[in-house]
């Protein structure tokens, strides 16, 4: 069978493809947020509906537990009737972040709105729609010629926004039943408009909750100001001496046994069409830039490990005024990682620190709310250059390589558990709001992303 079957039945099916998108994304699936669990299910059914729609074979959800609590639910398929060719395993998530801050959306977050030749809606690109392609694709595929050219494995999580323990633990102890050659995952983005891009590396993470506790019950300022310790005094100082004014981290040891990128790597990285100043403008939105200044932008988001505060909750927040000490104070706290680096001997190092630190009168208590580990995936392999030249086809442009400064932390245990590649075509843009306020998907990248998953499954089964 030729591909242009398939392809000519996505593309006239295209308006129906995005439409199914768009009642996906009026799911508000926010796997975070224990109201929403009903609806992190729905989303679940929804996408699995999806699969038996398209042809997919033993569709099922898999429940998964992890030791703090009942998880939500994994979407499996498969379809393994192509003997003799390789089987590729096909990853996504369908949770999403929170809205917040709700002000700032244009149009409301889960009503998708259709502007300017994108799709907005929280979750449109990270990652029900990239995930919605491998979908499309695998019903293109089978709609027209009743069989895949390779044999296929499905699996989609409910809590890749949250971590992704519930998948870790289904891969560590039921790796039998996702058995596969290479791995396909499309929640990365491309690194320029048009421009066909795959991701080769991502940093790792640590996520924490750094509680500092003072007095017994919140206090009057005016009564003990001066004399009582406060928390978030207390916070703000700990986490000023984490980080030095020149952009390093400060905790001792910090950078031991990080892995540079190769020479080619960087050669390759200065090569790419990348104008700092639009960044700074377009992207960030900043006055600055911040960061290690011996290092470019690139290397800063890619191959630099990094600490960020996310938020503080606490005290007195609401309007008018509260003179009071809070009796506590939190931030959750997060750090990037990169190769050589290991999420437990990182925090390990950062949880010492913290507590040497920790100002006199208040009592401190780190967390690791959830971790994963960096990972840079070898480009000499025939599943990347399959993929390389399926976008080659489809952009009309050769493929560059990248790395991402985000985590997956799924691919990490594909590579560990499985022993398998993985190959991380993604067609989200830049500017596509990951995360944030107005995230959108381009609707061209979305029927292009179609293409090139149709167009990888046939290179990979011809060359079988």
């Amino acid at each position: 069978m030729s591909s242009n079957e398939a392809i000519d039945y996505a593309k006239k099916n295209g308006a129906t493809f995005v439409a199914e998108l768009k009642d996906l994304l009026r799911i508000p699936s926010i796997s975070t947020t224990p109201e929403r669990v009903g609806d992190v299910r729905r989303a679940a059914e929804f996408v699995a509906e999806g699969l038996r729609s398209a042809g997919m074979e033993n569709v099922r959800l898999i429940e998964t537990t992890t030791q703090q609590r009942k998880g939500h639910p994994l979407v499996y398929a498969d379809w393994l009737n192509a003997p003799g060719r390789p089987t590729v395993l096909c990853y996504g998530h369908y949770d999403v972040q929170p809205p917040d801050p709700l002000d700032e959306w244009k149009s409301p977050p889960f009503e998708p709105d259709e502007r300017d030749g994108n799709i907005y809606a929280r979750g449109a690109v990270d990652d029900k729609g990239q995930m919605w392609m491998h979908v499309k694709a695998l019903e293109s595929l089978l709609k027209t010629d009743g069989k895949l050219p390779v044999n296929i494995r499905v699996i989609v999580e409910g809590e890749e926004e949250v971590g992704g323990e519930g998948i870790a633990a289904f891969v560590r102890e039921h790796g039998d039943q996702l058995q596969a050659d290479a791995a396909l995952v499309s929640d990365t983005e491309m690194f320029a408009p048009d421009l066909p891009t795959l991701c080769v590396g991502l940093r790792g993470m640590i996520y924490t909750e750094l509680e500092v506790r003072g007095a017994a019950q919140d206090l009057h300022s005016g009564m003990y100001g001066g004399a009582a310790p406060n928390p978030f005094v207390a916070l703000a100082q700990m986490i000023a001496r984490l980080k030095r004014e020149d952009g390093r981290i400060a905790i001792p040891g910090f950078y031991d046994g990080i892995e540079e990128p190769t020479k080619a790597e960087l050669e390759a990285w200065r090569s790419l069409p990348f104008d700092e100043e639009h960044y700074r403008k377009t992207e960030v939105g900043s006055t600055e830039l911040t960061g290690e200044e011996m290092f470019s932008v690139l290397e800063r988001t890619w191959s630099r490990p990094t600490m960020d505060v996310h938020g503080m909750p606490g005290g007195f927040i609401g309007a008018g005024a509260k003179t009071v000490i809070p009796a506590k104070a939190l931030a959750k706290i997060s750090f990037r990682l990169v190769p050589g680096m290991k999420p437990e001997e990182t925090f390990a190092k950062y949880k010492a620190f913290v507590e040497e630190v920790c100002p006199k009168g208040v009592q401190v208590d780190v967390r690791m709310i959830h971790s994963g580990e960096p990972i840079v995936v070898s480009t000499d392999n025939e599943y990347i250059r399959a993929a390389q030249q399926a976008m080659a086809q489809v952009f009309g442009k050769e493929t560059v390589f990248v790395r991402g400064g985000g985590s997956i932390p799924i691919v990490g245990d594909f590579v560990r558990e499985l022993g398998i590649p993985t190959v991380m075509m993604g067609f989200g843009l830049p500017d596509d709001n990951l995360h944030a306020p107005n995230e959108k998907f381009h609707i061209a990248n979305f029927h292009r992303g179609i293409e090139s998953i149709i167009r990888f499954f046939e290179i990979v089964g011809q060359s079988a």
